[in-house]
């Protein structure tokens, strides 16, 4: 990483050069600076306001840039240690997609595992790729999917020569990281294209001592969601390419789907959290796992919650974890990670990321406050304390499934479909996605076997209050099914 190059913010710059030339909008955004929409101004800032510009010469343009988006891409691939790197601003979403529809067309398998975000099986759906699914580890004691381990994934790639790429989820929701290294080392052997999604991993780029990063384990591409760990607004995301990636190509399939009116605030907010993480990112997630270490300490002595760490390593399917994460176990005291999420937020005035129905997870940053910290813990206790049960006989045990395949993502999501209530599908094909959001993984996908285990993990999630998302029935008592001929 060259630290004089990354003390630079081109966008930054050229924002408050525009600024400066207090030049008169006849364009769009119609409200003109702020000033046609009072209200909003006040909430949101003058400075955010002015700074809400259209592409022009001297600002760039997000989907052909030559200027200062382009050399923007070009400090942050230095940032990073890829051979090119594009502002997203579509979310990471944008960026899974435009890995998977660079490298596979219709027909085309990939290989990944099943655990993977919504958006890696929205990309087959409208590419028409065909997945060859990994079913990840499982622990059953925490009710979570683990890593793929490496002889998964060798028999999938020996047994699937024809194979385009392999997607690994690097690392995963709840901080369990793969193989990577091995993983990719065996994939370009036979000539497969290693796709990264590291969603939750833009600090293994910055911090110290962290699990290996896509880029330095030799990936071909890698999303990375900045917004999540790395200081920018919600939404705005980096695309990384490897040497065996071309990224004029690239930035073709990303310009099919990607805005063409790109925000600037967003823009904007990835230029400097790349120089914030350049310069400070060493101090800034040191810090960050010191406060993640002492949390995980203090839960584990209140008894009944297991904010799991590094003892899970076992070189397999946990070949290593993320220490910022603070992913905590809750089913040992009688509550649903779900539940745990409701009375924090309901009862203690606290938001934390996710629950599911075996673990909640709090995301740390350095920006969290001491104070806030202890008050974390404290409402914890309270809640073991208050709403702690001793029966556990009703409790789901785990949070994945092995799922059957029956048809294609595409194929399904675009067959004819009849609508059917929850519990009348037992044996029926699913024809569209079911899932709890966050952290937005398929309990269903199209084209996969509805079977009474599944239908009993939805009513449960359902009822626990998870947030059912994906279905054309926004109260979730139905589902769409292919209709066979």
């Amino acid at each position: 990483m060259n630290i004089l190059l990354q003390q630079k913010a081109p966008i930054y710059e050229a924002l408050l050069k525009h600024k400066s030339n207090r030049v008169v909008p006849f364009d769009v955004p119609g409200h003109k600076g702020g000033r046609g929409n009072k209200e909003l101004t006040e909430f949101l800032g003058e400075n955010c306001m002015k700074a809400d510009v259209n592409s022009m010469k001297p600002l760039d343009n997000l989907c052909h840039p030559t200027s200062v988006i382009r050399e923007a891409e070009q400090i942050a691939a230095d940032a990073f240690g890829s051979k090119a790197a594009f502002f997203i601003v579509n979310g990471t979403t944008a960026s899974v997609q435009g890995m998977i529809m660079s490298v596979c067309k219709a027909g085309d398998k990939i290989i990944m595992p099943r655990n993977v975000h919504r958006s890696a099986i929205n990309a087959l759906v409208v590419c028409g790729a065909v997945p060859v699914y990994v079913n990840p580890g499982v622990s059953k004691d925490l009710g979570i999917p683990l890593g793929m381990t490496l002889s998964e994934v060798k028999k999938a790639i020996l047994n699937n020569p024809d194979a385009k790429a392999i997607l690994v989820n690097n690392p995963t929701y709840y901080g369990i990281c793969s193989d990577l290294r091995e993983i990719v080392g065996f994939a370009h052997e036979y000539g497969m294209k290693v796709l990264v999604d590291e969603a939750h991993g833009t600090h293994f780029y910055f911090g110290e001592d962290m699990p290996v990063s896509a880029m330095a384990a030799g990936a071909d591409m890698a999303a990375v969601s900045m917004h999540k760990t790395g200081g920018s607004l919600t939404q705005s995301s980096f695309l990384l390419c490897g040497e065996g990636i071309n990224p004029r190509h690239v930035r073709q399939i990303i310009n099919l789907t990607q805005t063409t009116s790109g925000s600037y605030l967003l823009l904007v907010s990835l230029d400097i959290a790349r120089k914030n993480l350049s310069l400070n990112g060493r101090e800034l997630f040191k810090k960050t796992v010191e406060i993640a270490e002492y949390a995980r300490s203090e839960i584990n002595k209140l008894g009944g919650y297991y904010a799991f760490g590094k003892e899970l390593i076992d070189k397999d399917a946990v070949y290593d974890f993320d220490p910022t994460k603070l992913s905590v176990h809750t089913r040992n005291m009688g509550l649903a990670g779900i539940e745990v999420y409701d009375l924090l937020r309901d009862e203690y005035g606290i938001q934390i990321e996710f629950g599911d129905i075996s673990n909640f997870l709090a995301i740390i940053s350095a920006g969290d406050r001491a104070l806030e910290i202890e008050r974390l813990i404290a409402s914890l206790s309270e809640i073991r304390r208050l709403y702690g049960k001793e029966d556990k006989s009703d409790m789901f045990d785990h949070e994945y499934i092995n799922p059957e395949v029956v048809y294609a993502p595409q194929q399904a999501f675009y067959s004819p479909k009849k609508s059917l209530p929850i519990r009348k599908t037992a044996g029926k094909v699913c024809g569209e996605f079911v899932m709890c959001y966050p952290p937005g993984i398929p309990i269903l996908a199209p084209g996969e076997r509805i079977t009474g285990e599944i239908i009993n993990y939805i009513l449960y999630a359902k009822g626990k209050g998870c947030l059912l998302t994906g279905t054309e029935d926004m109260a979730v008592n139905k589902i769409n099914v292919v209709e066979v001929d």
